[in-house]
């Protein structure tokens, strides 16, 4: 495996975050939706629409991991008001971490999760948190084994489908 570069995404890079979100979410999650749920949620969770006003939010930001040019996984990270819940200050928001599935393995995640923590370090996060489907086994391992712990639940809709998150959370201080 080639070095994993972390780049930060400008609008300019629209198109291909909605490629790279579409087919990440797909990759994860068709196996336990309906075709019908899952294809109104990309319709409209990563519609080019949402996508810029997300982009375009001074409290959020995405960062394409990338080996050699090719674009392999993502994360987005909220601050402030930005954030889906809690919407603290004093934290950081681990929306998404994706990564194309013939990556899966390769500490793609694992580079993404520690620049999440780099940046909360940065911003003199008190601590990180994020939301997971309790069905998302293999990513509640990995939030697990870097430290998280559950601390709540929240519902996610997919299309007519109210699911469970779990949310979990991580002190830095």
């Amino acid at each position: 495996m080639q070095s994993i570069k972390i780049k930060k995404v400008t609008t300019e890079d629209i198109a291909r975050l909605q490629e790279i979100s579409r087919q990440t979410f797909t990759e994860t999650f068709a196996e336990g939706n309906t075709e019908e749920n899952l294809k109104q949620y990309l319709e409209e969770g990563f519609s080019l629409e949402k996508l810029t006003a997300e982009l375009s939010n001074e409290n959020s930001e995405f960062y394409f991991a990338t080996e050699n040019t090719n674009v392999i996984g993502y994360l987005k990270l909220n601050f402030g008001k930005a954030q889906t819940e809690l919407k603290s200050k004093e934290a950081l928001e681990i929306e998404r971490i994706y990564v194309l599935k013939e990556y899966h393995g390769k500490k793609v995640g694992q580079v993404l999760y520690e620049f999440a923590l780099k940046v909360a370090k940065q911003k003199d996060a008190s601590y990180v948190w994020l939301g997971v489907w309790e069905e998302n086994h293999r990513a509640i391992r990995f939030y697990k084994k870097n430290g998280f712990v559950a601390f709540d639940k929240h519902i996610f809709r997919l299309g007519n489908d109210e699911q469970t998150d779990i949310m979990m959370k991580l002190h830095l201080k």
